[in-house]
């Protein structure tokens, strides 16, 4: 028996290793491009960086460490450099793909960190594996910016597994719609009509505020933020404000608020405070050509006609005022049942000093006058007017007399 070279016994003291197979080695070096493991084998077996993740530019430093035990598939024996080609790439794909193919077949949910944000979706990488996730996927509501996601672990469920094809789907939105029916279910069976509850501001419209209850949204109507008018509920709220409640109305899944908690209408004392007669202060909320209509407070506005701002003659109310002019006025009529209160600044004005004056000369003539001499001139003038008439009558009497006199006489001859 021929004895064996030095050489013949070192290579008999490591294992055998074949391209494709799967091995396990400790780091025993890390370079921010390479990684070097020993396996076991005469040779040490390299990572390079593209063939340990899809991720670019990836420093290696940061992800293993020396002393580290890792597994690697053979893709060289001898890379040609008399070192061992190895790949974890490929091998957490082959992991990555069964993992994805078991969930798949058992609607797993399955959690995993969002690598790249795409212009119609998200993609998720399991185990190296990449999964798309549709935008229309990624949340139940639109989203127009989708990289709030990145570098987020987000659950989500395969509905399509084709990996021959490279086309592994995820979907994200039916998680959170039956975890938002869930918690819907479980809202409705606590609250109830006429109940005070804590939301959060989700949304604001030009038409009401969308609150999250903790479990499915409500809508706060623009009719029912205030007692008062307002224009616009953007400058009342704001998205993310923690806001208290009342359940209006719940209608299936449907859920009115309102803020006009019970004893709150300031119509409830209304009658009396501005009763006709009371003089009263608000400002000018909004005006029209026929009127100003003044807040006297939130949700009580009364109108102030035009005719009744000055006693000069004024064409529309904004010659003289403007919005958020403080004014003072004298209720002139109020109307409970139609909510109407109607102002005048005219009747708070003195009396004109003129009139007071045309007014006592006026008495003072009015009482000069001597009524029994105007009847005696109005019995003599009615007695000369009598006389004139009865002696017209008296000549043409005579007048008459003549004529026949004259005629009979004719008639003789």
């Amino acid at each position: 028996m021929s004895e064996l070279t030095f050489d013949q016994l070192l290579d008999q003291s490591f294992k055998t290793i074949h391209n494709g197979e799967v091995v396990e080695g400790t780091v025993i070096d890390v370079k921010p491009d390479e990684i070097v493991l020993n396996i076991g084998y005469k040779s040490d077996g390299i990572i390079t960086r593209d063939e340990y993740s899809n991720t670019p530019g990836i420093d290696l430093t940061t992800a293993v460490k020396v002393g580290d035990t890792m597994e690697a598939k053979v893709l060289k024996v001898n890379d040609g450099e008399g070192q061992v080609s190895l790949t974890y790439k490929r091998l957490a794909l082959d992991k990555g793909n069964k993992k994805l193919e078991e969930a798949f077949n058992n609607q797993t949910v399955l959690k995993a960190r969002v690598t790249e944000v795409l212009n119609g979706g998200v993609c998720v990488n399991v185990e190296e594996s990449r999964v798309f996730i549709p935008a229309s996927l990624v949340s139940d509501s639109f989203e127009k910016d989708l990289t709030k996601f990145l570098d987020k672990e987000i659950e989500f469920v395969i509905t399509e597994f084709n990996p021959r094809r490279r086309r592994i789907i995820g979907d994200r939105k039916q998680l959170l719609v039956a975890e938002k029916e869930k918690k819907q279910k479980e809202l409705l069976e606590r609250i109830h009509e006429g109940d005070t509850v804590e939301g959060v501001v989700k949304n604001v419209k030009d038409f009401g505020v969308f609150v999250d209850l903790g479990g499915t949204d409500g809508l706060l109507h623009i009719s029912e933020i205030s007692w008062g008018r307002v224009e616009n509920p953007q400058k009342v709220f704001k998205v993310g404000q923690e806001i208290k409640v009342l359940v209006k109305e719940i209608n299936e899944n449907k859920i009115a608020l309102s803020l006009k908690f019970d004893g709150s209408n300031p119509w409830d004392k209304a009658m009396e405070k501005y009763a006709p007669g009371n003089i009263v202060t608000g400002k000018i909320a909004r005006m029209t050509d026929f009127g100003a209509f003044v807040e006297l407070e939130p949700g009580i506005d009364a109108l102030l006609h035009v005719s009744q701002i000055s006693r000069e003659h004024i064409n529309k109310p904004s010659d003289v005022l403007n919005i958020g002019d403080e004014i003072t006025a004298k209720v002139v009529d109020f109307k409970l049942e139609e909510k109407k209160i109607s102002l005048s600044i005219k009747a708070t004005l003195p009396p004109e000093p003129k009139a007071e004056e045309e007014k006592e000369e006026s008495d003072e003539d009015v009482a000069s006058v001597d009524i029994e001499a105007v009847g005696k001139a109005m019995e003599e003038e009615a007695a000369k007017k009598e006389a004139m008439e009865s002696a017209a009558v008296n000549e043409a009497a005579e007048t008459d007399a003549a004529d026949d006199a004259d005629a009979e006489e004719s008639k003789e001859e």
